[in-house]
């Protein structure tokens, strides 16, 4: 019987301690002794947001099919078990095995999110492990970061040993081989951490940080950025998998004991996405838009609600309806478990015909809420970001939705994206009113009671590899007060009474801002921060905006002057160094075509030579199949 690392009288005082003691349905037990390779898989979040993570599920999956390799989870302890750990010594420690995470070969680290990052350093601190990559020795586990964020990996470069750009299928295997190689040759050799980290540089897709060096101009923007090691590579090609269909993917995922956030089983229909928003990082950087094959999907989903007993099944993607046999799939699904009462979850639809007449299928439209994504209010912002989407359209599906019998419509825009005006932010109010006009067209006795708009705004952030990297961004009190423009035009409207507004917290929009592209100068504020007590910033409850701003001012380090300016187009940037398939002279055009307000049409529509036909595979080759 495995041993728990925390004890009774700890478990009974602390929140869910479900959180920590392992165990769960189809998690992978193995003996440490006969693996060569044991990986920490970290995603520095609570429990219940880490487990709803994909990416960390395949990966699981992935290692565990290694008989060589023992892959165990570990989560960022709540804010109850941070203290009583640092007041008890005890370290942080993996959910299967209950081991120290220091004792591990990788702590693998997903970044999906810049206000986690206070929490890498948590689970580094409370590992045991010196923050710094220059600090460890042959001692300490291998820190790797992957995910979203490692597009721009620089804010982290101190505390990092070694970073993952891409899609995990690609080479991690190759890279575990590199691993056991090295680690042969540990003992008799006395093979030090750098010789393994210069092997890791060889292959393509890694970046090791030590590896290169930053200098600046008098200015403070970028002067060079240069390996100064020769195993290392003047450009990082991120991985991408071409052919979803061979990929591996889990049929028996870890089942929580306790609810989490996305409490289903989850299958990823395609990554990548045609449409080419501006202002969308992921849109960019998962290029070329790659579908899975259909049967692999059906087989797919008969194993996973078979070993999970979970009861919906979400079918994932940045645009679902866009699937080119989201049909045939939904209909399988329908038909396969029609006595089983599974429920179908369509996230990342479109506003048109086609996805309501699916979601109408699927859904109690008594119960449930439609969710649009306008983003802007007017027809010109909408063509700056390059939505695809018109008045018309909205307007068209809203009118559609309330006559299938939906009452309830959530509406997301921006606000603070580039050339907005007072006029673009009001009209995000007159939008919103013209959506419930066409539910009050309907005759009255055929109506369910009122509806309900929710209109919410989030902060624009300018993010890397994408056409708005070049732009500025707001003070947190202008994006203040521009939601109060729009929410003073709410007040004005005619059915008011069916609007509601809400926004994000601007501070933490800045701050997300500022780390997203930040260089390696800022993780200065970061580790400063963290040492003043800052973490769970993503949490409003938590997030302490006065000891960031205390932050800044001990490091000297001037925020506005990563937020405000609007960078040229001859500026280096901090991740020019990765080749993320987009090219920047696309970005750069992107970017000049937004300031004029025109749009360019989606990859199926036209190919607009992005780049990302360089991985030969998907819609880019759609037509060659």
């Amino acid at each position: 019987m495995r041993k728990l690392a925390l004890n009774d009288e700890i478990l009974l005082k602390i929140e869910k301690p479900a959180r920590y003691i392992g165990g769960e349905v189809n998690s992978v037990m193995k003996d440490p002794e006969k693996v060569d390779i044991r990986f920490a898989m970290c995603f520095p979040e609570v429990y219940e947001i880490g487990m709803s993570h994909l990416g960390l599920q395949i990966l699981y999956d992935m290692f565990n099919q290694r008989n060589d390799t023992w892959c165990e989870r570990v989560f960022s302890p709540w804010v109850d078990l941070d203290q009583m750990m640092r007041n008890e010594k005890i370290p942080l420690f993996t959910l299967e095995s209950q081991d120290p995470v220091k004792n591990f070969d990788f702590l693998g680290i997903t970044l999906q999110f810049e206000m986690c990052y206070t929490n890498i350093l948590q689970v580094l601190d409370l590992s045991g492990i010196p923050l710094h990559s220059l600090d460890r020795t042959v001692c300490d586990p291998f820190v790797i970061g992957g995910g979203p964020c490692a597009y721009n990996p620089e804010p982290l470069a101190d505390f990092f040993d070694l970073f993952y750009i891409g899609d995990g299928e690609v080479v991690y295997d190759r890279l575990l081989d590199t691993y056991k190689e090295w680690k042969k040759s540990r003992v008799p050799q006395g093979a030090s951490r750098r010789e393994f980290l210069e092997m890791a540089a060889e292959i393509e897709g890694i970046y090791v940080p030590s590896f290169y060096d930053t200098c600046y101009k008098e200015d403070g923007t970028i002067l060079s950025f240069a390996p100064n090691n020769p195993h290392a590579k003047e450009k990082i090609r991120r991985l991408a998998a071409a052919d979803m269909a061979r990929t591996t993917y889990p049929l028996k995922p870890v089942v929580p004991f306790i609810k989490v956030t996305q409490d289903r089983a989850v299958l990823e229909i395609q990554r990548g996405c045609i449409r080419g928003c501006r202002f969308c990082q992921a849109g960019m950087v998962y290029r070329p838009a790659r579908p899975r094959n259909l049967d692999m999907l059906k087989e797919t989903a008969r194993a996973m609600l078979k070993n999970t007993g979970h009861e919906e099944i979400t079918l994932s993607s940045l645009s679902s309806s866009d699937y080119t046999e989201l049909k045939e799939i939904v209909e399988f699904l329908m038909e396969e478990f029609q006595d089983e009462g599974v429920n179908i979850s369509l996230p990342s639809l479109r506003i048109d015909a086609f996805s309501l007449d699916v979601m109408s299928k699927i859904q109690d439209v008594r119960k449930s809420s439609l969710t649009f994504a306008p983003e802007a209010g007017t027809q010109r912002m909408r063509d700056v970001i390059n939505k695809g989407l018109t008045e018309e359209e909205i307007l068209t599906g809203a009118g559609q939705a309330f006559a299938g019998g939906w009452t309830k419509v959530k509406l997301y825009f921006m606000l603070g994206l580039p050339t907005e005006t007072e006029e673009d932010m009001k009209e995000i109010a007159v939008l919103s009113d013209k959506v419930a006009r066409k539910y009050y067209e309907i005759p009255k006795d055929q109506r369910n009671g009122k509806c309900q708009i929710t209109a919410s705004s989030s902060f624009f952030v300018p993010k890397p590899c994408t056409p708005f990297q070049w732009a500025s961004m707001c003070r947190a009190e202008e994006y203040v007060r521009r939601a109060g423009i729009v929410q003073e035009a709410m007040r004005s409207q005619l059915n008011r009474k069916s609007l509601k507004y809400n926004w994000h917290t601007a501070e933490l929009t800045v701050l997300e801002g500022f780390f997203a592209r930040g260089d390696r100068r800022t993780g200065a504020v970061l580790e400063e921060a963290y040492r003043l007590g800052c973490l769970y910033d993503s949490w409003n409850e938590y997030f302490q905006y006065d000891l960031w701003m205390q932050a800044f001012r001990h490091t000297g380090i001037d925020l506005d002057f990563y937020n405000l300016r609007v960078r040229t187009e001859e500026e280096i940037f901090p991740w020019d160094f990765i080749d993320c398939g987009v090219t920047k002279q696309f970005l750069r055009r992107e970017w000049e075509r937004a300031m004029c307000a025109q749009a360019t049409e989606n990859c199926r529509e036209k190919c607009s030579g992005c780049g990302a036909a360089s991985y030969k595979g998907g819609v880019c080759y759609e037509s060659k199949n």
